[in-house]
């Protein structure tokens, strides 16, 4: 019995240390601001695979290929723009989550603002008419109502 339980307690145990193999990437930095440029470089890069997440989120390989290429970059002394420009120049636009105003992304900004525009126009629209028809509504009541008063004091006399 107690070499049963010593058994399992060792299969439970080997088990459970499988997880501490888990690799959790390190990226030593000799100067603070060094790791802070990675830092936001890494939230700011999105995954080419992983459509809509950044490279520090992400765990594919491109990704990882991406988060080590940065780091070899800012450990080299680049600025985040250089990095920046050396990721969009390889991977295109997509890899920056922001990108700049030129005339192949001005759609993305101005798209926005004219369906809000086109919205506030129609509110404004749909308000005015509620508004006539509420005033068409009344004039008929009055005219209704002289209408019943005119009957009632024929129904009187």
């Amino acid at each position: 019995m107690n070499k049963s339980i010593i058994t399992l307690i060792s299969l439970g145990l080997t088990f459970i240390s499988c997880f501490v193999y888990a690799v959790e990437e390190s990226y030593p930095f000799d100067d603070v601001q060094q790791q802070k440029i990675f830092g936001e470089l890494v939230e700011e890069l999105r995954c080419p695979k992983c459509q809509n997440q950044n490279i520090a989120d992400s765990n594919a390989m491109v990704a990882i290929d991406l988060k080590n290429k940065t780091y070899e970059l800012v450990k080299q002394g680049q600025s985040k723009d250089q990095v920046i420009d050396f990721m969009v120049q390889r991977y295109g636009q997509f890899v920056h989550y922001d990108p700049p105003i030129n005339m192949v992304t001005i759609w993305l900004w101005l798209v926005p603002i004219a369906i809000a525009l086109i919205l506030v126009v129609f509110v404004l629209k749909k308000g005015r008419r509620e508004k006539l028809g509420s005033e068409v509504d009344a004039n008929s009541l009055d005219q209704a109502q002289a209408i019943i008063d005119k009957l009632e004091s024929k129904g009187k006399s």
